[in-house]
C-alpha cells in the first residue's frame, strides 16, 4: 500500500430532525451573525423554516442569500460574498441541493480570507482562512457536504472547481426530512450521480486512491443500491431516504479522497451547454464510459467493475468470470436507470447530433478528472461516446 492522505468533514450528524435543533449543533463554532444561503426552491416548500427558526431562537442574527440558482454562476457566487461583508457574517450556514453547498463553501473561503477567486480555482489553490461553515443537504446524491470542491459555471457554459481541504465544512447534517419532497425524477438522478461517485472513487487510478474510500465506496453502493428504488416508488419512507443521505455521504467522502474521471467529465458538456442536471448528466452517459474503460483488458477496470458488481446488486450470477460479471454490472445499471424513469438518451432531453464535435471538445478540458480515467480517453473516445450515448 502507498501513502495517502485523507480528509473530510470534521462533525457529521446524521438523524431525522436534526435540522430543528441547528442552534444547538453548532453553538459556539459560529458567532453571531449568519449567512443562510440557499435557493428559492428551498424558500417556496419552507424546508429551511425549522433551521432559520432554531437559529434566531438562540438569538442569531440571520441574513438570508436564496438567489442560487442551478449551476451557479460565479457572479452568484461574488453577490453572496458580498452580502456576507456586508452583514458582517461570522459563519455561512447552507441548506439545499449541490449548487447552494458549493455557493456557500466560496462565499466562506472569499469572506474570510479576501482571497481572490481567481487564484483560488484549481487543485490546493485555495489557502484561506474563510468563516466557520455549516452545510445541510436536502438532495442524496452531490456529497457536497463532506467534498473539498465547489463547481461553478464561468462565462456561458465553462465549469471551473476549487479543490481544496480548506473549504471543507466543519459541520454537516443530514436530516431526511429535509429529502421527503424531492420529487421522483429529482430523486432517482441524484441517487445515480452518488453511485456514479462511488464507482468512480473505487477505480480511480488517482495516486490517492485509498483503502478508506474504497472501503466507503462499497458501503455506500449498497446502501444506494438497496434504497434506491424505494424512495422513488415510497418517497415517505424516512428510513429509505435517512439511508440514500448516507450512502450519498459515504460516497462523497469517497470522491473527495479519492476523485472521479471521466464519466463526471463528460457530464460537464451536458449540463454547462444544455443546462441538464448534474445527476442526469452523469446517468445518460455512465453505461458508455463504463464499457469504454472496461473494453481495455491491460487496465483491469473490468475486474474493479466486478468487484463493486455484487454491492450494488446483491442477486448478480458471480460464479462466472469477471468480464461476464462486468457486463452484466453495466447492463443492471442502464436497466436500473430506465427502471427509475430518467431519460436514456442524449436526444431524449433535447441534444441535437450536431452538438456532439463541439461536447467532444469541451469535455478534453476537464483535464483534472480525465487523469483520473483507468483508460486514457482522447477527443475522438469522447465523441464515440457521446454518439453511442445519442
Amino acid at each position: 500500500m502507498s501513502g495517502f492522505t485523507f480528509n473530510t468533514t470534521a462533525q457529521i450528524i446524521c438523524r431525522p430532525g436534526a435540522a430543528a435543533e441547528l442552534a444547538t449543533t453548532i453553538s459556539g463554532k459560529t458567532g453571531d451573525k449568519i449567512l443562510f444561503v440557499t435557493d428559492k426552491g428551498i424558500r417556496n416548500l419552507g424546508l429551511e423554516r425549522e433551521a432559520v427558526t432554531s437559529l434566531e431562537n438562540a438569538g442569531l442574527a440571520v441574513t438570508m442569500f436564496d438567489a442560487v440558482e442551478a449551476d451557479p454562476s460565479l457572479d452568484t457566487v461574488l453577490t453572496a460574498t458580498r452580502a456576507a461583508q456586508d452583514c458582517n457574517a461570522t459563519a455561512v450556514v447552507a441548506l439545499g441541493g449541490g449548487s447552494s453547498l458549493d455557493v456557500a463553501k466560496l462565499v466562506a473561503l472569499l469572506a474570510g480570507s479576501g482571497e481572490d477567486i481567481d487564484g483560488a480555482w484549481g487543485v490546493g489553490n485555495a489557502k484561506g482562512p474563510r468563516l466557520p461553515l455549516v452545510l445541510i443537504p436536502t438532495t442524496a446524491g452531490t456529497g457536497s457536504e463532506v467534498t473539498p470542491v465547489s463547481i461553478i459555471t464561468v462565462g456561458e457554459n465553462e465549469k471551473r472547481g476549487v479543490s481544496s481541504p480548506v473549504i471543507l465544512p466543519d459541520v454537516a447534517v443530514l436530516d431526511a426530512n429535509l429529502t421527503l419532497s424531492l420529487p421522483g425524477p429529482v430523486t432517482a438522478a441524484t441517487g445515480i450521480d452518488a453511485m456514479v461517485h462511488a464507482i468512480e472513487a473505487y477505480t480511480s487510478v488517482n495516486v490517492n486512491n485509498n483503502p478508506m474510500s474504497r472501503m466507503l465506496a462499497v458501503q455506500a453502493l449498497e446502501l444506494l443500491g438497496a434504497n434506491i428504488e424505494t424512495v422513488v416508488t415510497d418517497p415517505a419512507n424516512t428510513e429509505a431516504r435517512s439511508n440514500m443521505l448516507l450512502g450519498s455521504c459515504l460516497a462523497g467522502m469517497a470522491f473527495a479522497n479519492s476523485p472521479v474521471a471521466a464519466v463526471h467529465a463528460l457530464a460537464y458538456p451536458i449540463g454547462g451547454t444544455f443546462h441538464i442536471p448534474h445527476g442526469l448528466s452523469n446517468a445518460l452517459i455512465l453505461s458508455q464510459v463504463l464499457r469504454f474503460n472496461a473494453a481495455e483488458v491491460e487496465n483491469g477496470s473490468y475486474r474493479h467493475y466486478a468487484a463493486l458488481a455484487p454491492h450494488l446488486f446483491p442477486d448478480i450470477n458471480t460464479d462466472c468470470g469477471p468480464q461476464e460479471i462486468c457486463t452484466t454490472f453495466i447492463d443492471r445499471l442502464s436497466a436500473l436507470s430506465a427502471r427509475l424513469g430518467l431519460p436514456q438518451r442524449l436526444r431524449d432531453v433535447g441534444i441535437g447530433e450536431e452538438a456532439l464535435p463541439g461536447m467532444a471538445r469541451d469535455a478534453m478540458i476537464q483535464t483534472r478528472l480525465l487523469v483520473n480515467n483507468p483508460r486514457v480517453l482522447a477527443e475522438k473516445d469522447a465523441l464515440a461516446i457521446y454518439t453511442e450515448a445519442w
